[in-house]
């Protein structure tokens, strides 16, 4: 059993546990032997608990499906252990020693941008917890463990931008704390294929050298494809790990890692079990409790009660102030299916594209009764054909038809799934309600269904998306009028009952916004579990797990802060352009460029204003002239014919004096340009 790995390994010595790296990996290369299938077999008995036998047919399905469709399921390429065109399975990977743990290099001290103080070395027989981002918002998940000289990292997510950040595309994990621990690195563990788990992973695995990678197959399948998509010919430099059965362990340095199933809204979601000396993690990445579940095989896990202990639970608490009765699956499903049947025109469904499993079930119900399904929106393609590959969707070809062939048949017998339910602006739904849709124009008989949550800090595109889908159409669906969608996380309820069933020695909660976190520990104490092992950690902030002693919180951070992503631009964009660009959206811009005689020192010729986003200049003539009067006043103050032009003390003083005159006439302040020519 995967409990009594973790007893036995503690009585090794470090150096045996390297060499049992490479060991059990070559023992492993044949996964007919029979011995291998019975120590598989007991490898994780506890860890998967009840979920096992739920997951027994899926893992025959997964190796039945990975002859037939190998070439189909993944590129060819010749990964570390020399084969071609397949993942290996975990016990299949013959990652060297060095390969795999990297360099033993210990930094005694590290300074972090933006960190006043060095941040001390990790101290021998100690774990450290330190979250990079999730903690403080939705999105940009990552944490980092380290002990002794070794590292592994749960997700590398990313986070979509807020209102006040004009032009950023998405936001990544700052990794400033790992600059010259890249070879310590022993591997990333991905626990589901969501953006938020999985967006940075193309930024960051290439920026700390391409460490190993380990989830299950579609998790892996869709990050290789945002690799490859993010740097062509990046993917044959990935090393993955894929986890088969939830029987399976992993080597990671120090780290004894297991696994375990959870449900979640995406196919092949995973909860990691990190053993060491110190303690033991259990982290379920994001996950729910299944009440009515349509397998009807509701997971448990009172097993993870019996790791060996200290164990910290590390739990996703979005849901910590959701206290409504859950969601019916069935229900959900049934109302869908009442809507495509029974729509008199076309049913346009909005929702998120990894959302797979009911993408699944919409086609599968769509085929039944004969009904033509279209997919639009390159992510939604990509993943149902990602999905497709690997097995997870058995649907006739016929079924699916393309975008551009949806006006061949009877509108009440088509479905279209897009995305761009969050109201994006270049996404399918927005330009379908625009009218910039080249084969979708919206007829009143339409069926508009909105299958999906708000994200926060969309409410104000999805609210107006949605008002102009209702000028448009009769029928628009969503979860305020009718349960069209359930969400993929838990209820206040729900997490209580899971701290009850794994009673761990501390609680974490992670992955939501702050308040979210503490309201996630007044959960947990409503249980009956102390206050004083609840630990609400920042972004940046260090939690040191010593063997025997309380956990301690360091006062010192890692550098945390955001990594802005705009186009090709990694991390070029800093707080100083956002201010700026801030500053441009709220009162535009307002150039004044003038010509100074080098002999005079004085005006001449005509000087040119240039307004943008502020005024319109033809419109508001006498508020110019005062300008280029108080321009005038400035310059003759600000010089002297018997010296040299100062250009950088004239052009801030006209910043300064135009722009407190122009706020005295408008109460705007607009970004004050000079542009100064000396002739």
């Amino acid at each position: 059993m995967f409990i009594d790995s973790i007893r036995r390994d503690r009585k090794r010595s470090t150096s045996q546990k390297k060499s049992d790296v490479t060991k059990k990996d070559h023992a492993s290369s044949s996964q007919a032997k029979p011995s291998l299938k019975q120590k598989g077999a007991s490898s994780l008995k506890n860890i998967s608990g009840n979920a096992q036998q739920g997951q027994k047919n899926k893992g025959n399905h997964s190796e039945k499906q990975q002859q037939g469709a190998s070439k189909a399921r993944h590129h060819k390429q010749k990964n570390s252990s020399g084969h071609k065109g397949k993942h290996p399975h975990i016990k299949q990977a013959s990652f060297s020693k060095q390969e795999l743990r990297g360099g033993t290099d210990r930094v005694n001290t590290q300074k972090t941008s933006g960190v006043n103080s060095p941040i001390p070395m990790v101290k021998p027989k100690t774990l450290r917890i330190l979250p990079i981002g999730g903690q403080e918002e939705v999105g940009r998940n990552m944490t980092i463990f380290e002990y002794e000289n070794d590292i592994v990292i749960v997700d590398m997510g990313m986070q979509f931008p807020e209102e006040d950040m004009p032009g950023i595309d998405y936001i990544v994990p700052n990794t400033d704390y790992l600059k010259g621990k890249e070879k310590n690195i022993r591997g990333v563990i991905f626990t589901h294929g969501h953006l938020d788990h999985i967006g940075a992973a193309p930024i960051l695995l290439e920026k700390l050298g391409y460490p190993p990678i380990i989830g299950r197959d579609l998790t892996l399948a869709m990050i290789k494809k945002k690799v490859e998509d993010h740097n062509p010919g990046s993917i044959s430099r990935l090393k993955t790990i894929h986890v088969k059965t939830f029987r399976d362990t992993v080597r990671l340095g120090s780290f004894q890692a297991g696994f375990f199933d959870v449900e979640h809204s995406i196919m092949d979601a995973i909860g990691v079990v990190l053993a060491t000396d110190a303690g033991t993690v259990i982290h379920l990445g994001d996950w729910t409790v299944g009440h009515d579940a349509v397998e009807e095989n509701n997971l448990s896990y009172t097993h993870l009660a019996k790791l060996p202990r200290p164990t910290i639970l590390m739990l996703e608490s979005l849901g910590a102030i959701n206290k409504n009765a859950p969601k019916s699956e069935k229900q959900v499903q049934k109302n869908l299916e009442d809507l495509i049947a029974g729509a008199p025109g076309r049913v346009i469904i909005g929702t998120f594209s990894s959302q797979i499993k009911r993408v699944s079930y919409l086609l599968s119900y769509a085929e039944k009764i004969g009904k033509k399904v279209a997919l639009d929106g390159y992510s939604m393609r990509t993943n149902i054909e990602t999905a497709r590959e690997l097995g997870y969707l058995n649907v006739q070809k016929e079924t699916l038809i393309p975008i551009n062939d949806i006006q061949k048949y009877p509108d009440n017998k088509i479905v279209v799934i897009c995305t761009g339910a969050q109201g994006e602006a270049n996404a399918v739904f927005n330009r379908i309600v625009t009218d910039n849709h080249r084969f979708i124009t919206l007829q009143k008989n339409d069926t508009i269904v909105f299958s999906s949550s708000v994200v926060p800090g969309n409410e104000r595109s999805v609210q107006r998306l949605k008002d102009n889908l209702y000028r448009k159409c009769e029928n628009v669906i969503h979860s305020d009028i009718m349960d069209i969608h359930m969400s993929g996380h838990s209820t206040a309820e729900d997490m209580k009952e899971m701290i009850r069933q794994i009673k761990p020695s501390y609680f974490l909660p992670v992955y939501a916004n702050h308040f979210f976190l503490k309201e996630a520990r007044k959960r947990a104490v409503e249980t009956h579990y102390p206050a004083e092992d609840v630990f609400v950690l920042d972004n940046g902030n260090i939690l040191d797990f010593k063997k025997g002693e309380r956990p301690k919180m360091l006062k010192e951070k890692a550098d945390s802060s955001y990594v802005f992503i705009d186009g090709l631009g990694v991390g070029d964009i800093g707080h100083v352009v956002l201010r700026d660009r801030q500053m441009l959206s709220e009162d535009g811009m307002f150039v004044i460029t003038l010509l100074i005689d080098s002999k005079s020192k004085e005006i001449v010729g005509n000087m040119h204003i240039t307004s943008r986003g502020f005024i319109l200049v033809k419109e508001n003539f006498d508020l110019v002239n005062e300008t280029k009067r108080k321009v005038f006043e400035v310059v003759k103050k600000n010089t002297s014919r018997d010296t040299r032009i100062d250009f950088r003390s004239i052009e801030g003083a006209i910043r300064d004096q135009v722009g407190e005159f122009l706020f005295q006439k408008t109460q705007r302040r607009p970004m004050i340009l000079p542009v100064i020519i000396e002739v």
